[in-house]
């Protein structure tokens, strides 16, 4: 499962040309034509939702009360359902396929939130990348994790906590 993630999140880059840090996730959403629209969700616990229609432009709304970091982390978890998942049909006047982020996402007891969350880590966070990055850090913070997370967080635009569990996923700290 996070193998298919890392796999499909890869080619993405690859087909973007996205090789600079940190990753650009709306140049990545406009590259398979999806539009982001942003506003404050009636749900906080909400951070966003993919909802794709026949014969339309795919959408990823995301809830803009939420951090800057968080926003794009949630741009890359809906990215993910995208490419990875058919998501749940919804009939309003017609049928729309809908996936929702919340806090039941961040906890990712269901697949496929588990796999979408993996895809966004492998998104913003390059294996590769990370490894690279993590090498070029004094090795005085590289025998820290606390301070390697947060130092690599701040290149990579991603929170402490998501690259802590991407450099522990990565085997590179424990």
């Amino acid at each position: 499962m996070a193998r298919r993630a890392e796999q499909v999140a890869g080619r993405l880059l690859a087909e973007a040309g996205e090789a600079s840090l940190p990753v650009n996730v709306e140049r990545l959403a406009a590259h398979l034509d999806v539009v982001i629209s942003r506003s404050a969700f009636k749900d906080g616990d909400v951070s966003g939702m993919l909802v794709r229609q026949d014969g339309q432009s795919p959408v990823v709304g995301v809830n803009d009360s939420h951090s800057a970091l968080r926003q794009r982390f949630t741009i890359a978890h809906e990215l993910g359902h995208l490419l990875l998942h058919p998501g749940r049909e919804v009939v309003l006047d017609r049928p729309v396929r809908v996936n929702l982020r919340d806090k039941t996402s961040s906890t990712a007891t269901d697949r496929e939130e588990i796999e979408a969350n993996a895809f966004a880590a492998s998104l913003l966070m390059p294996a590769e990348l990370v490894r690279s990055e993590l090498q070029r850090l004094p090795a005085k913070i590289q025998q820290d994790p606390e301070t390697c997370a947060a130092e690599l967080a701040g290149i990579f635009e991603v929170s402490t906590a998501a690259m802590g569990f991407r450099l522990i996923n990565l085997g590179l700290v424990s």
